[in-house]
């Protein structure tokens, strides 16, 4: 009778077997090309993330501000605390160096200074983080200061939605060169300076490229890195995790063992059995997926064409989609190009009489 009701809780209530475990609240490891989620744990859930906002903060200033402008530090620093680069009143230092400063040494210091030199006010720079959020699809999350203090304000997001902007942040040269310096040796007028990188997943994991870590009481311990194993890149977010290196790379050594990069689509190499249209069929974008072997022999690619009558070079004329056992991953649009045909004799005989006659 034992087995009986034992066969039947299982049936009713499936166990959910996962290839690992992490002692993070909330997690998540993501392939940064395809947005394809390997492992999560409540990825969903909002929660405080502490200076790993320092990410969007260095995003904004990037992508709005010139690297080499000279930037003098006001009053707001006074009112700072926590991690600094302890800039001097007045202190006049180059936004680059700021960039090192924030996301290096997690300076706190250096976030007000960069928001108020990009925006002209913390309050105008925390609207543009908001944007910028939207923008990247980060529907979960708010910000309310550009350097993650919770005291006053505090900044909600989830580990999908900050896989999401790390992801974003990566696609910028130079947020890649900042956030993957182990040491940074500066000077201004003033002083000197020397910063090592914050984050300790560079030096304890071959594959590690960048990131951001970040502290406080309430968040607990929050990490969002970056990882690459040839062409495979990926991003991990532990959020509240009191082993946060350890789960790391837990997250990316399953990963990278459990999938593998495959090219699915290759634009270079596009072909169909089309009959119909006399120039050549192409695609903008190869589409790359990370798959286990066992989903590898569950992809397929579909073409769907339509025949134009009157079409013109560059016309879009079908759809290329890719499934993983009826499910679709990727779709786009097939263009012709048009070649011109030379014309043969006869039809030049004929163009050389239409030409005489007008």
């Amino acid at each position: 009778m034992k087995k009986i009701i034992f066969f039947l809780i299982v049936f009713l209530f499936p166990i959910k077997v996962l290839g690992i475990t992490t002692s993070a609240t909330s997690a998540i490891v993501m392939d940064m090309d395809s947005g394809r989620i390997l492992y999560e744990k409540n990825s969903y859930d909002q929660m405080l993330i502490a200076s790993t906002t320092k990410i969007m903060t260095a995003v904004l200033a990037i992508e709005n501000g010139n690297l080499d402008d000279e930037v003098k530090a006001g009053e707001e620093i006074l009112k700072m605390y926590g991690t600094s680069i302890y800039l001097s009143l007045d202190e006049v230092m180059s936004l680059r160096d700021l960039l090192y400063g924030l996301l290096l040494r997690s300076g706190n210091d250096a976030a007000v200074v960069i928001a108020k030199h990009i925006a002209g006010s913390e309050k105008k720079f925390v609207e543009m983080m908001n944007d910028k959020a939207e923008e990247i699809g980060m529907s979960n999350t708010i910000f309310r200061n550009p350097h993650g203090l919770d005291e006053e304000t505090q900044n909600y997001s989830t580990a999908y939605d900050m896989a999401l902007l790390s992801s974003y942040a990566m696609s910028l040269k130079d947020y890649r060169t900042i956030t993957k310096t182990t040491k940074y040796i500066t000077k201004t007028e003033d002083k000197s300076y020397i910063w090592y990188n914050r984050n300790k997943l560079l030096t304890r994991y071959d594959y590690a490229t960048g990131g951001k870590n970040g502290y406080t009481p309430k968040a607990g311990r929050t990490l969002v890195t970056n990882a690459q194993k040839g062409e495979f890149k990926l991003t991990a977010v532990t959020l509240d995790d009191s082993n946060e290196y350890d789960s790391h790379i837990k997250m990316y050594d399953y990963a990278f063992d459990k999938y593998e990069r495959y090219l699915l689509v290759d634009k270079n190499k596009f072909k169909t059995n089309d009959t119909y249209y006399g120039g050549k069929l192409y695609i903008k974008n190869s589409f790359y997926y990370p798959l286990t072997k066992e989903e590898k022999s569950k992809i397929d690619v579909a073409v769907k064409l339509v025949k134009k009558k009157n079409y013109k070079n560059n016309d879009t004329v079908g759809e290329v989609r890719v499934y993983l056992d009826g499910k679709e991953l990727d779709r786009q649009s097939v263009f012709v190009r048009k070649i011109n045909t030379p014309k043969s004799g006869f039809e030049k005989i004929k163009d050389f009489f239409k030409n005489l006659i007008k």
